[in-house]
């Protein structure tokens, strides 16, 4: 009778936890899964043109990457990742490797006028998106 009670007391908390969990664990496993995250300065390589920017630039370059405003995804259909890793442009993207342990995923910058597009790519994985950010589109028409 008391391990009947304690086993559904038991599986009541399990199910409470499962239905509706702590807000720590919602963050975390969204920020896992998260299009546009949070970078960190000190994981990240800046290079422009073929060359790697200062410390200083890149740590500015990814603090406003990182308050930048997610806009809307661009949708790729199979076949054409090299098109969009390649675009036919003349901007010349910032490059930011970021390395999370054994991951390396890595953002192009494309700056336009009006927005900023990112391809973002995690080994043969390729997403692109646009984000918008008055300090990061200041700080590549000052540095591009």
């Amino acid at each position: 009778m008391t391990w009947t009670a304690v086993l559904i007391v038991l599986g009541g908390i399990f199910l409470k936890l499962l239905t509706s969990p702590p807000s720590a664990v919602v963050g975390w496993v969204v920020s896992k899964f998260a299009l546009h995250p949070k970078i960190d300065s000190a994981n990240t390589t800046v290079t422009y043109n073929g060359r790697q920017l200062a410390k200083e630039d890149q740590v500015q370059l990814v603090d406003y990457f990182n308050e930048a405003l997610f806009l809307e995804r661009y949708h790729i259909f199979p076949g054409n990742e090299e098109l969009v890793l390649h675009p036919e442009t003349d901007v010349i993207p910032y490059i930011m490797t970021v390395k999370k342990g054994k991951k390396e995923i890595t953002f192009f910058v494309y700056n336009y006028n009006d927005h900023v597009d990112i391809v973002k790519q995690r080994k043969k994985k390729v997403a692109s998106y646009r984000i918008t950010s008055d300090e990061l589109q200041n700080f590549t028409i000052s540095h591009g």
